[in-house]
């Protein structure tokens, strides 16, 4: 049997189309059951950049300013291995925008989606949405070290440069 890279290519393409068809947001983009059932449960998931934190367990709060001019006020944090921070977002804008913790991969990709789907409504323990004039809060353990993103994932915005880092301290 010969390999044939054009067949190979699309069978990858054919393979990979169901992830990006399903969602783990309503309307969404993941089709992992698995994942979906965890939050359904109120299970917690690690991920790359942490765990959702308990609200008991918040040993500093960082308040951060969403704006129109598509910043994140500050947009460059620091913060320990080990630590559960209570984030409390505020915008300041006249637009609704979001704050979603991830890997720049991460971001990346669920960024497009989000351009494909602008309707796309979405909860994760690792972002908040928060309408204008309103504050929103987000509570996460960083319990893994190193270089994380932030960013609004609103169509558009992230485009902009609505962006920032977490750089977390290892122990």
């Amino acid at each position: 049997m010969r390999f044939h890279p054009i067949a190979a290519t699309l069978a990858l393409m054919l393979a990979t189309t169901g992830a990006w068809a399903g969602g783990n947001h309503a309307g969404g983009h993941s089709g992992d059951q698995a994942l979906k059932h965890a939050h359904a449960a109120g299970e917690k998931a690690q991920k790359d950049w942490g765990i959702a934190g308990d609200p008991k367990a918040v040993q500093r709060t960082i308040e951060i300013k969403m704006t129109d001019d598509m910043r994140f006020t500050p947009s460059q944090l620091r913060v320990r291995q080990g630590e559960t921070v209570k984030f409390v977002i505020r915008n300041a804008g006249q637009l609704k925008h979001e704050m979603v913790i991830g890997t720049k991969r991460e971001l990346d990709e669920h960024a497009a989606s989000m351009a494909k789907f602008p309707e796309m409504e979405h909860e994760e323990p690792d972002e908040v949405h928060v309408d204008p004039g309103q504050t929103g809060e987000l509570i996460w353990t960083f319990n893994r070290p190193g270089e994380f993103d932030f960013a609004c994932l609103i169509a558009g915005h992230y485009q902009a440069g609505m962006v920032g880092k977490i750089k977390v301290a290892a122990r």
